[in-house]
């Protein structure tokens, strides 16, 4: 039996939260003790009782965080793992994950540490450049702490772009895709929901940050030629109404906020969307695919790619372009894909995810 911890901002609706839990979930089916170290006490899932969350900043200790006092911030965090382990045992394996976490980790330097890198380093960088010099540099400083490190990377591509730019030098770099428990999703799918809309609809789950592209969505949406809704899953669904005023679009659009289980939305849809500027490997692309329905993305870096093969990467659209991404929305509602043998899907599985970062504890 292996001890482990998973480290995080926080478990708020995001797909990296998302596939920490399912992670998780193997672990203890698999016979592991796991705990959750959440630097802030914020949540949208519901965490299993069989998993252990630990919230290590509460109160006025937040505020170290809040103020970038992370020099103490990690001397509080060192003393509160301390203290963990001093009650439940030593961990034989540190998993951390998103930027803010990761630097804490880092220079707390937990022994068995390694690193998930979620998203495109390059493309975060640049994202952040346009901000302006001091949110450059900090997301800068948060990538640098990323140097000796052991990293895990969620798709080939993240893998591919940290070697070939050079900019980070890790003690070691593998990827291992994120894990997918199947007879859950599919069993969740199945539930009974009278929320569903009665006609046909594309849907389209994604924050309502830069990233994911809303403008270059709803200006897509606003050039299809089939007359069908588009439900959206976001967690700030007023900002997103009113971008859709902006696009002539709100008739068209079903805006919705956080759903603990979007599956059943997901497999009644005619089709999942996905318009964004940068991923690591999108969760929801592969939860769709599961669910036996159709996707249209964005070749963005990284993922889509790697989950759109053969045949379904005819719905692979260059980023930024919604006259080409509206044609693929009208033809995939007219001429959906064939959605048997889907090479992904024999990759993501539950229990040889878990297997993989077990080995990293050896």
């Amino acid at each position: 039996m292996k001890r482990i911890a998973i480290a995080i901002d926080h478990l708020v609706g995001g797909g990296a939260e998302k596939v920490m839990l399912t992670l998780a979930q193997e672990f203890v089916a698999i016979g592991h003790e796991v705990h959750f170290l959440v630097m802030k006490d914020n949540a949208d899932f519901i965490v299993p009782e069989s998993i252990q969350v630990h919230t290590c900043f509460l109160g006025n200790d937040v505020k170290l965080l809040r103020r970038l006092r992370l020099g103490k911030a990690v001397r509080h965090l060192k003393a509160c793992i301390d203290d963990i382990e001093s009650r439940v045992g030593a961990f034989d394996l540190f998993i951390s994950n998103l930027d803010l976490t990761n630097y804490l980790m880092v220079n707390v330097k937990v022994r068995s540490l390694c690193v998930v890198v979620h998203a495109s380093v390059e493309e975060e960088l640049r994202r952040h450049a346009k901000m302006g010099p001091f949110a450059y540099f900090k997301k800068l400083r948060a990538k640098k702490a990323l140097n000796g490190q052991r990293l895990v990377t969620v798709s080939k591509g993240i893998a591919d772009e940290i070697l070939t730019k050079k900019r980070l030098h890790p003690a070691s770099l593998q990827t291992i895709y994120n894990p997918f428990e199947f007879e859950t999703i599919q069993m969740l799918a199945e539930s009974e929901n009278f929320d569903l809309p009665k006609e046909e609809y594309l849907i389209h789950i994604g924050r309502f940050v830069k990233q994911k592209r809303h403008d270059i969505l709803f200006a897509a949406i606003a050039k299809m030629n089939q007359p069908i809704k588009v439900v959206l899953f976001c967690h700030k669904p007023k900002k997103a109404q009113a971008l859709a005023r902006e696009y002539n679009i709100e008739d068209r659009v079903i805006i919705k906020g956080f759903e603990i289980n979007p599956f059943p939305w997901i497999k009644n849809a005619k089709a999942l969307i996905l318009s964004s500027d940068f991923e690591g490997l999108p969760t929801v692309l592969i939860e769709s695919l599961i669910c036996g329905t159709p996707v249209v993305s964005t070749d963005c870096p990284h993922g889509p790619k790697e989950i759109l093969t053969g045949a379904l990467t005819h719905y692979l659209v260059p980023r930024r372009e919604p006259t080409l991404l509206a044609q693929k929305f009208d033809e995939v509602i007219v001429s959906p894909p064939d959605m048997s043998n889907i090479e992904i899907l024999s990759k993501v599985k539950a229990n040889g995810i878990a297997k993989q970062y077990l080995e990293l504890a050896n």
